[in-house]
């Protein structure tokens, strides 16, 4: 009986302390965050844009994820044709010596991975501009993984 009373006492004290913590920071990208990295990039040393450009396919593919759950598909649309124009880019200047290569391969793939999350969760309409950006995303990924293995 003594040791259910601590037991209850620390699960009570437990309980009120959880809210008192901060919650975590809200990090997901924006419209002007992806703006001013799309202008770094485009200034950015030809060494570094296919990270920064694999970056920005990241931020706007959780904006795109954003997007589509708000409601807004003619938006998240957008980004997904977007995405598909830098995963051309990202073909371009992989071959110009990145130094964050595997870096920007590791980011496509997890880009390709939230875009299939968001194809799980799409309307049967909207699927095949996903599938065809994660092929676009996929072929970029694959492209970075080669050049890495290059080197």
């Amino acid at each position: 009986m003594r040791s259910a009373i601590p037991v209850a006492v620390l699960l009570a004290v437990g309980l009120t302390a959880i809210p008192l913590r901060a919650a975590p920071p809200d990090d997901t990208p924006d419209q002007q965050t992806i703006d001013a990295l799309t202008a770094k990039a485009s200034q950015a040393q030809p060494r570094e844009q296919c990270f920064l450009y694999a970056e920005i396919m990241r931020d706007m593919t959780e904006l795109s994820l954003r997007q589509y759950a708000a409601g807004n598909v003619a938006k998240a649309s957008d980004l997904l044709k977007q995405i598909q124009a830098l995963s051309h880019k990202i073909h371009l200047s992989v071959a110009q010596n990145d130094k964050r290569l595997k870096n920007a391969e590791i980011m496509l793939s997890r880009t390709a991975f939230r875009l299939t999350e968001l194809l799980h969760s799409s309307d049967y309409e909207d699927q095949p501009l996903i599938r065809q950006t994660i092929a676009d995303v996929n072929q970029a990924q694959d492209a970075a993984l080669m050049d890495v293995f290059n080197k």
